[in-house]
């Protein structure tokens, strides 16, 4: 115990007990030692020169004043003008107290009649907590001096003067029964935060534990990190769930890593990835760092999915699925079937929670697999939640997809193979399906199959366009792009595509001119006019043919003026960061003095990468559980 002049006798009133210097100026000891509200005086036996301190309380655990309540700890500050030149307490191994053999535990305490202070010799019964708090002690040898009051505060050190932990209570001073508690570091660290940073963690050393700390200084100053999805990249797929409400902050999710998951690779993972974040770095450690090739290739995006399906128990009820991808494997999130009315409410309440499991620094997708009659569903204009009005496409690039398609090997197979072919382009052609379009569904198929469509735009939504926009969904065509409201406009009529010639030809609006088309069916390459491709071709004399190369099918339909808007939208963007740019579309037109009469207000956007779900899997739970 020589040097040891942290060791620090303490006085409230009436009451007297011990304590030990943790910085310098900081006592740490137990808060019914200085309990009542009466001037709290500290001296230190081995450093008599500095005479007896005035202290005040800058902390508690919340101890409730019996002898069994909880958190009996107290953080005094010295009423010094600066650090006392004593070294603090240095700190054992957290688990050091009950490592077995069981060490010798030591404590300097101020018992009746030794004002100068005394020692007391112990060891943990166990490594048991008491009622989750306390480690029972009993003494070394089976005489001499017993914990008693006095000791209260005292810090447990082991031979080689570290702390392992701090005296709370004397449990009996017979011949028979001579025993004690204390606390041991990870309880304390629990009602103290600031012990975190001094006591070792096994597994980082020294300059490791440095590290993390400064670590979580630089990125509470910066933001932006998730303290989530942090822990959950940290603890892994198989690791200790999520706390119930998340945590506050960065250092919260550290402590409950550090203290309360017993992978011990855990908080070392969590500090390297901390580290990537704070510094930037996108690469994880072990893994190589992406050619250029690869990382001009788009995002690589992190799924949220939420997948619809008809439940079988009835016309209304349906299972809502929601999961989370990450390296590669699907992680559930949860599953309910509801009726309709309720999907919105659940999907709000499990977003949060999916995206907490994805990593990091991971590019979010909000997905939306549907059943095709859902497709039109105005998924991204749903709120976050009860208390955020932020629609769900302002928050998160979403987009949407067909559950059939969705499962489709063949499509699945074949959207793979188109989407490694643009990954090495730039933007694409939009190829437009025109609002009153008198081509045949088969027709549509043969021009997206020779053209090797990427992108089809359509100037009706599929609840007026049916057959056209089916042809759209079975074929590998990687992204879809409408507005969701609209009908026949006023200048075409139905659109519907079922229709007989006759029947066109004796509905109002059937004379508007058809887009102009190329001679081979396939869509007019870029600067040959409109870039659509069905309409007749220029000068073929017809009377309902616009001029040559006007650009426009006709002005008034809102249609053609949709399509034409959308086309100049999307000309420079990859097909790969089409999510991100929709997502910029829809914020622009929520901010809009108009939103509703934003072109962009309600595009939907069917976007399909099967390499973002490597796995698509059964259903979580039978359909008709």
């Amino acid at each position: 115990m020589r040097g040891s002049a942290w060791q620090a006798r303490i006085t409230c009133g009436g009451e007297v007990g011990a304590g030990f210097l943790v910085t310098g100026r900081l006592v740490l000891t137990c808060a019914h030692v200085v309990h009542g509200g009466a001037p709290v005086k500290v001296c230190f036996p081995h450093a008599r020169e500095l005479g007896e301190l005035s202290a005040r309380v800058v902390a508690e655990g919340g101890w409730a004043g019996g002898v069994t309540d909880p958190g009996d700890v107290a953080v005094l500050e010295l009423a010094v003008d600066q650090d006392l030149p004593l070294a603090p307490a240095r700190f054992a191994p957290p688990d050091a107290a009950y490592t077995e053999p069981y060490p010798k535990l030591v404590s300097y305490g101020f018992p009746e009649h030794y004002d100068e202070g005394t020692l007391a010799e112990y060891q943990a019964v166990s490594a048991q907590l008491i009622a989750g708090e306390w480690l029972e002690l009993v003494t070394w040898h089976g005489h001499g001096q017993p914990i008693v009051e006095g000791f209260s505060g005292a810090a447990a050190t082991l031979p080689d003067g570290t702390v392992a932990g701090m005296v709370t209570a004397a449990l009996g001073t017979s011949p028979q029964v001579r025993k004690g508690r204390m606390l041991p570091l990870d309880v304390l660290a629990r009602y103290w935060p600031g012990l975190d940073e001094l006591v070792p963690v096994p597994g980082l050393g020294e300059e490791g534990r440095r590290r993390l700390y400064d670590l979580l200084d630089r990125a509470a100053a910066g933001g932006g990190c998730d303290p989530d999805r942090l822990y959950l990249d940290a603890v892994g797929p198989f690791g200790p769930p999520l706390p119930p409400g998340g945590f506050p902050s960065l250092r919260a999710a550290a402590r409950y890593v550090r203290w309360e998951v017993p992978d011990p690779d855990a908080l070392l993972r969590f500090t390297d990835r901390l580290g990537e974040l704070v510094g930037g770095s996108p690469v994880l450690r072990g893994q190589a760092a992406p050619d250029a090739a690869t990382a001009q290739a788009g995002p690589a995006w992190s799924p949220v999915v939420v997948e619809i399906d008809h439940s079988g128990a009835g016309p209304d009820q349906v299972t809502v699925e929601v999961s989370a991808y990450r390296d590669g494997r699907r992680r559930p999130v949860g599953a309910h079937r509801l009726p309709r009315a309720g999907v919105r409410a659940y999907v709000q309440s499990r977003i949060d929670e999916a995206v907490a499991h994805l990593a990091p620094d991971a590019d979010e997708l909000v997905t939306f697999v549907l059943p095709r009659e859902w497709l039109n569903e105005a998924v991204a204009h749903w709120e976050c939640g009860a208390d955020d009005s932020t629609p769900l496409g302002c928050a998160y690039p979403l987009v949407v997809t067909d559950r059939a398609r969705h499962h489709s090997g063949r499509l699945r197979r074949q959207l793979r193979k188109k989407w490694q072919k643009l990954d090495t382009g730039g933007g694409v052609q939009v190829h437009r399906v025109e609002c009153g379009t008198r081509e045949r569904p088969p027709s549509l198929r043969k021009r997206l199959w020779d053209g090797d469509a990427p992108l089809a735009g359509f100037a009706a939504p599929p609840t007026v366009a049916r057959p056209h926009f089916e042809v759209g969904l079975n074929v590998p065509v990687p992204v879809l792009l409408w507005s969701r409201t609209g009908g026949p406009c006023a200048v075409h009529g139905d659109t519907s595509g079922a229709s007989t010639a006759a029947e066109d030809a004796s509905r109002p609006g059937a004379a508007c001119p058809d887009p102009p088309r190329t001679g081979n069916g396939h869509a007019d390459p870029p600067g040959s006019g409109t870039g659509r491709a069905d309409a007749p071709p220029a000068g073929s004399g017809r009377a309902d043919a616009p001029p040559a190369g006007n650009g426009r099918a006709d002005a008034s339909c809102p249609g053609t003026a949709f399509l034409d808007r959308l086309t100049a939208s999307v000309a420079d963007v990859p097909p790969a960061e089409l999510p991100r740019h929709l997502m910029e579309l829809r914020l622009t037109a929520e901010a809009a003095d108009d939103p509703e009469g934003h072109w962009a207000r309600h595009v939907q956007l069917l976007w399909d990468d099967p390499r973002c779900f490597p796995e698509t899997g059964a259903s979580l739970h039978s359909p008709v559980a």
